[in-house]
């Protein structure tokens, strides 16, 4: 028999459990509890996503099948249904969704110094969301149509290492492009959208904030052309122009110069139009930054 620690102690052995009693006590989530804490609750819920177990009836079984392991697995408390169910039910959620946020910042460290396919330094983001099916009978509140229930999940991938630096679980009626008023803006950054994030008003603080954002222009965009850029069209690059917004909302919500680039995908036989607030690089790379985009897509998969 092998006498060292389980498979499963040794993937908890990375976590850093003092931010995460840190976490506990912000929230006094421990408040009154005498049995199943907060930390054997997450420890719990780790075991069934590691496992892929289907059901709190599942984890049971599992758990309570090998209970001479759980002292060795970090679990200190007895096993049941109702325990979990009712953690699940009561404990306050922003316990684990710190904690999550700060292993998600270690784990964006160790793949900082990961290349993009571009030659490019700064921090690029996927920024996109998908909706999750629910029962409705079982959860009333994330009603997203007549018959059926959803949530949205709103996430921002830090496309070095495929990591997400932000996630937003909304209701499934949330359209996308409210997201932006809550996304974290990082100097220096790009931040990839498909069209339905195209608010001008909502991507005007980008430019006070110094990010850069590439994002799928509308086909009825009104704009007056300022200066056309030389392109080359065989790397599919059609236009690359400097415009000014001229519709009535669009132009008094973003007055600045923007950056419009026809593409054409010849392998997919499709023209893309790009539209951002950068200027520096080449107009290439904008359209390979879009493509990137679709790892985000990957993700949600």
């Amino acid at each position: 028999m092998y006498p060292g620690k389980l498979v499963f102690s040794q993937i908890m052995e990375h976590l850093p459990l003092h931010v995460f009693h840190q976490c506990v006590e912000r929230y006094r989530g421990n408040f009154k509890v005498k049995d199943f804490t907060c930390l054997d609750h997450y420890l719990c819920m780790a075991f069934a996503q590691l496992t892929y177990r289907e059901s709190l009836r599942d984890i049971e079984a599992c758990l309570r099948a090998q209970k001479s392991k759980l002292y060795h697995m970090g679990i200190r408390s007895s096993i049941s249904r109702n325990a979990i169910a009712n953690a699940n039910k009561i404990r306050d959620w922003r316990i684990y969704a710190d904690f999550a946020y700060s292993l998600i910042q270690t784990a964006r460290k160790l793949y900082a110094g990961d290349s993009l396919a571009l030659d490019l330094d700064n921090t690029v983001y996927a920024l996109d969301a998908t909706t999750i099916n629910l029962c409705l009978s079982m959860f009333p509140w994330a009603e997203f149509r007549t018959t059926k229930a959803a949530v949205k999940l709103h996430t921002l991938l830090d496309l070095r290492g495929n990591i997400p630096s932000f996630i937003y679980i909304s209701d499934g009626r949330l359209h996308e492009v409210n997201t932006l008023d809550l996304v974290p803006l990082e100097p220096g950054a790009f931040y990839v959208m498909d069209r339905g994030y195209l608010d001008f008003q909502r991507l005007y603080p980008f430019h006070h904030f110094r990010a850069f954002f590439v994002i799928r222009a509308k086909s009825n965009l009104k704009f007056r052309r300022v200066y056309s850029g030389p392109t080359d069209r065989s790397t599919g690059i059609m236009c690359d122009q400097t415009i000014l917004l001229t519709g009535v909302n669009s132009a008094k919500h973003y007055p600045e110069k923007l950056r419009r680039v026809k593409y054409y995908d010849a392998e997919n036989d499709r023209t893309l139009v790009f539209l951002t607030n950068n200027f520096d690089l080449p107009a290439l790379t904008r359209a390979q930054l879009y493509r990137n985009r679709w790892q985000v897509e990957l993700f949600f998969k």
